[in-house]
């Protein structure tokens, strides 16, 4: 039996967290202006060594990673409805499973404790330390792919932010576009197929999609 993949971002398709992090980076902006339009929208899906480039002070960058964990430690990382279930949906078909995030491994270790739970549902774990090319390169969805002994052709990517569907697309998998972050005509074109929750779907209808 052929073995599928799948691999999903965090932020926006697993945890209801995006609109936290956009008024977070808001924030930022505002006391650190960077110039960029719709900065807290930009950079979303890439890691934080990618959005600490736009800024050369080291003071600052400090100053930010301090903001940035101490909101982190705050954040309560809500699931959205039926995602463990439709985890366990995947497991029981068969795929094999991956998180693949910009996020570090202090951010994990957070998420493991507030969502004990959930880590037993993923063979693998890629975060921004583990990567060298943030997305929307390729890298940490094939490294994943590979993780879980997939092909990235037999593999779908979960992804909300442009650069994550842009990660996925080139990664060579389908892709789902979950519209959390932006609407679903703005997802649509990088995407196979647009849900509202990933818990819209089901195994079979992915196995639908790929044949």
């Amino acid at each position: 039996m052929k073995r599928y993949g799948a691999l999903f971002d965090l932020d926006g398709v697993l945890i209801d967290s995006e609109g936290t992090y956009t008024r977070f980076w808001q924030g930022v902006e505002d006391i650190y202006p960077t110039g960029v339009e719709n900065f807290a929208i930009a950079i979303k899906g890439t890691t934080l060594e990618s959005i600490l480039n736009h800024y050369p002070d080291e003071a600052v960058r400090t100053d930010i990673v301090r903001r940035l964990q101490e909101f982190q430690n705050r954040m309560d990382y809500p699931l959205y409805p039926g995602v463990q279930e439709f985890l366990q949906q995947l497991i029981d078909a068969g795929f094999r499973t991956a998180i693949v995030t910009s996020s570090d491994p202090s951010k994990m270790e957070r998420l493991w404790e507030k969502q004990p739970g959930l880590k037993q549902y993923f063979m693998t774990v890629i975060d921004g330390r583990q990567v060298s090319r943030s997305k929307p390169d390729p890298e940490g969805y094939l490294k994943a792919a590979a993780a879980v002994g997939c092909d990235p052709k037999d593999c779908f990517v979960f992804e909300d932010s442009m650069q994550g569907l842009k990660a996925g697309r080139a990664s060579g998998a389908k892709v789902i576009g979950v519209a959390t972050t932006y609407p679903a005509d703005t997802v649509g074109p990088l995407a196979d197929v647009v849900v509202d929750n990933v818990a819209e779907l089901t195994p079979q209808r992915l196995l639908d999609l790929m044949n």
